[in-house]
């Protein structure tokens, strides 16, 4: 998941959980919100995370890379 699209999920759940009041029968509108919620959080921390650890393996990299020439 991207940040981008944990962002969306983040936003989409926020609206169903505060600016929506219709109701549909059989389906907790709330409750669907929040779940969107955490699970663009969880994607959101997991997409730093990996970004984060990504950027730290390609430093690396390139300093192993770089030698002096003989």
């Amino acid at each position: 998941m991207t940040i981008g699209s944990s962002i969306f999920l983040i936003a989409v759940g926020a609206i169903l959980r505060y600016a929506v009041t219709d109701s549909i029968s059989g389906v907790d509108l709330t409750t669907i919100g929040l779940i969107l919620m955490i699970a663009g959080i969880v994607g959101l921390l997991i997409s730093l995370f990996m970004a984060t650890t990504a950027r730290r393996d390609v430093r690396d990299v390139e300093y192993r890379d770089r030698r002096p020439p003989l």
